[in-house]
């Protein structure tokens, strides 16, 4: 890989692991804007039956190759750095400026779902009918209620599945499900801190299940529907915007006995009632920002292009 994709492959992971701050925000939503959503999936497929043998066959060599370990080494060292650094940024922007983070990936979501939607090589009924399926699940998830916690092994490991799918698919944000599966406490804030194995395994092995089956079932259908496939994505997108919307207040995460929870000094979110903004100086601020994340995926395009 040459230096200068290695550092663009390097900067689009620091964004994928900045948006992962930001509940309702997905990393493969700034994977698909910035063009590595593809070779991202096929890379996740790679880890197969032919890995495995590599691997206790001690060629590495070989191994590389076959998972593309370079991508994804730049790619996950961009991600760490940036939940250390622009990450933790961002969480305190998040929490001490709503509007203002919220605006601007609003802006940089919504332009993109223009982007995506270039990909798509023909609009038939059919992919229509994609569009609407994937809008209509995305917004599914923003008025649905919470469930009730459950540590069953078989729903742990549901949760595991579907929070990884989550976390691939763009538009749907990890954190945000396991709260809708009502399990968010108990995974992420009881068993993984205090080491509860008995619910981290199960959980465990669901993700794994989730990563595998999905890169692959994503790899197939972008290779024999790749127009459909896009556009149930392109859905998830425009579905997540209700979610992103910066005006809106917050619907707390309560306790069995009915007191908000609480985590790292801040009230968890279960949902949002959303409102129009009045005019002040806040909105125009806010609709600057909403600008510049619509010029910042123009200038990924303009770089995209000016690279091919």
């Amino acid at each position: 890989m040459k230096p200068l994709n290695s550092i663009l492959l390097f900067l689009k992971g620091i964004a994928m692991g900045a948006a992962n701050v930001i509940p309702g925000v997905s990393g493969g939503t700034i994977a698909f804007i910035t063009g590595i959503y593809e070779p991202f999936i096929a890379s996740l497929k790679s880890f197969d039956g032919k890995a495995i043998n590599h691997l206790v066959h001690f060629r590495f060599k070989q191994l590389a190759l076959h998972i593309n370990f370079q991508f994804l080494l730049v790619l996950g060292l961009g991600i760490l750095v940036s939940l250390f650094t622009i990450g933790k940024l961002l969480d305190y922007l998040f929490i001490n400026y709503p509007v203002y983070v919220w605006s601007f990936f609003f802006g940089l979501i919504a332009i993109s779902i223009k982007s995506v939607g270039t990909n798509i090589s023909k609009w038939t009924l059919p992919v229509y009918t994609s569009f609407a399926i994937g809008t209509g699940i995305a917004v599914l998830l923003a008025f649905l209620t919470p469930a009730s916690e459950s540590d069953a092994t078989v729903y742990l490991i549901l949760c595991g599945a579907v929070a990884m799918a989550s976390m691939i698919l763009p538009g749907l944000s990890g954190s945000f499900v396991l709260i809708l599966m009502g399990n968010y406490q108990l995974i992420m804030l009881q068993a993984i801190p205090g080491l509860h194995l008995h619910v981290i395994i199960p959980v465990g092995i669901g993700a794994v299940l989730g990563f595998v089956v999905l890169s692959r079932a994503i790899h197939f259908l972008m290779e024999k529907h790749q127009d459909k496939t896009i556009a149930i994505l392109t859905g998830f997108i425009l579905g997540s915007l209700l979610i992103i919307w910066p005006w809106k207040s917050e619907v707390h995460l309560l306790s069995e006995g009915g007191l908000p929870i609480i985590k790292n000094g801040k009230e968890l979110v279960s949902g949002y009632q959303w409102f129009m903004p009045e005019l002040s100086s806040q909105t125009l601020y806010a609709l600057i920002l909403m600008v510049l994340g619509v010029g910042l995926v123009y200038v990924i395009e303009r770089l995209s292009k000016i690279k091919k």
